[in-house]
């Protein structure tokens, strides 16, 4: 495996980083942008499991809380159940928050995937997913989730 394989994203969200990180972490916010069912245990060794993404709501993710800093950072493994290129808890999710004076700068790395197409698949997810983050976030509705274009 090789860190080549890394997706990266930065967004500015229009919200106290406090409010930014109850959308990433209480299972009633998450699933207002992402997902239809979510539980989280925000510890260390706590389960992160999620739900009906996209266009395929039997999918689901799986993994395990490393690293919480409250309102400012959020570790956890991540994969998908019954993927054999992805399984539940093979890649990391690193997500650090910015108080800024217009809101909080999100940066995400997600790293571990396996290949190319895979950075690909989870470059259009996560492109998707911020944006509607960023809207929910804020207070506006992202509107029905459909997915990300083009996911395999």
């Amino acid at each position: 495996m090789t860190e080549a394989f890394i997706v990266q994203r930065e967004i500015q969200i229009a919200a106290p980083a406090a409010t930014v990180f109850a959308f990433l972490t209480d299972p009633q916010k998450i699933v207002s942008w992402m997902g239809l069912e979510a539980a989280t245990e925000t510890h260390p060794g706590g389960l992160y499991f999620l739900k009906g993404l996209g266009s395929d709501r039997s999918r689901a993710a799986r993994g395990a809380f490393r690293e919480v800093v409250p309102v400012h950072r959020l570790a956890y493994s991540f994969g998908w159940e019954g993927s054999e290129e992805v399984p539940p808890g093979s890649s990391l999710i690193e997500i650090d928050l910015m108080e800024q004076d217009n809101g909080t700068l999100l940066r995400m790395t997600h790293s571990g995937l396996p290949n190319a197409a895979q950075c690909e698949s989870h470059d259009k997810g996560w492109a998707h997913y911020m944006g509607r983050l960023s809207h929910a976030a804020a207070g506006r509705d992202p509107g029905p989730d459909h997915g990300p274009a083009n996911r395999h």
